[in-house]
């Protein structure tokens, strides 16, 4: 499943990165998450387009390029699902800002059959992600399934960022067998943001699940 998400392959030279870049921006460039249109809220709405809303966060820049929606599809592999270990799966993911010197990260996963079609909801998970100005990354996040982790990290390079878990909780309904793990989040040669998520299990750290997505706002 890692191959999915592997940005340490052959790398395209500046010039083919800046015209592919501006070929898949003449899709995304204008789209952007809805706004609720509530007139008496006093903050800026969420943006997942920097040309939109209010300016990034200048302690956020390291943390730039994942800004966006992402749309993909993945695989996993989880001991503790009753359905079975391995599935395909299919994913949104949205990663915005408010001005403030956060990220708010929103994933939703839906199962897929083996001719890729969606067959029912599979998991949602929110959080924040930030930053220092040491690159110290802090991540929050919680699962839908009962989940609840605190993550740790830093930039690989410009386009990559690898977290690993502090503090992973279940509750008493959340799956009894998932363990700390970390994530790796990379911009692929094609611009697609790939990323693996890797768990512990009986010692040993193994493929939880992986994904690549493409932009398709921001």
């Amino acid at each position: 499943m890692a191959e999915n998400a592997n940005t340490n392959e052959q790398k395209l030279d500046g010039n083919e990165a800046v015209n592919l870049a501006a070929e898949q921006s003449k899709a995304t460039a204008h789209r952007n998450i809805p706004e609720l249109g509530l007139d008496d809220m006093p903050l800026e709405a969420d943006t997942a387009n920097l040309r939109f809303g209010p300016s990034l966060h200048d302690g956020l820049l390291a943390l730039l390029p994942l800004v966006g929606v992402w749309s993909g599809s993945g695989q996993a592999n989880d001991p503790s699902d009753p359905e079975g270990g391995e599935y395909a799966f299919g994913q949104q993911l949205v990663i915005s800002h408010d001005g403030e010197n956060y990220l708010r990260f929103e994933s939703r996963t839906w199962r897929l059959d083996s001719e890729g079609n969606a067959t029912g909801a599979d998991q949602r998970e929110v959080g924040f992600w930030r930053i220092s100005l040491k690159d110290e990354i802090e991540v929050t996040l919680t699962n839908s399934r009962g989940l609840v982790e605190v993550l740790y990290g830093e930039p690989v390079n410009e386009r990559a960022w690898q977290i690993t878990s502090a503090s992973t909780i279940a509750t008493e309904t959340g799956p009894a067998a998932h363990g700390p793990g970390k994530r790796l989040y990379g911009l692929m040669p094609n611009n697609n943001l790939g990323w693996v998520d890797e768990r512990v299990v009986d010692g040993e750290m193994v493929p939880y699940m992986s994904a690549e997505l493409k932009r398709v706002a921001g």
